[in-house]
């Protein structure tokens, strides 16, 4: 079973994430912050991790470092959730080693797709 773990401080974002992704073959955890999703992916790394752009304790960029840096089987996948278009934060993100990016509000199609995405790439 794939596993999911949803970065966002907005409980809204992460309950219609959460509805529309879990399944019978995907699991899916939340954390409302960096140090929580931290805590989490200690214990166990999600194979996806969505973070949005806007977290009250960290950089969403600090946050992908530190996650990718955490000794694991496997580095997960993680898409950076931005509400506007934002090159610099991107790149930033993509730099600490984020996969992509989708835009809020997302729609069931839109979400679906970039984990499709994500899967193939694997």
């Amino acid at each position: 079973m794939a596993r999911c773990l949803i970065v966002d401080d907005s409980s809204v974002i992460r309950k219609v994430a959460k509805r529309i992704l879990t399944s019978a073959e995907m699991m899916v955890t939340e954390a409302a912050s960096g140090e929580e999703a931290l805590d989490l992916s200690a214990h166990e790394m999600a194979d996806i991790i969505i973070v949005d752009s806007s977290l009250p304790d960290m950089e969403p960029s600090e946050l992908i470092r530190r996650l990718m840096a955490m000794p694991a089987d496997f580095k997960p996948h993680i898409l950076l959730c931005l509400v506007e278009l934002d090159l610099g934060a991107i790149m930033r993100a993509k730099r600490a080693g984020a996969q992509g990016y989708m835009l809020k509000p997302f729609t069931r199609t839109q979400l679906l797709e970039q984990f499709r995405e994500l899967q193939t790439a694997a």
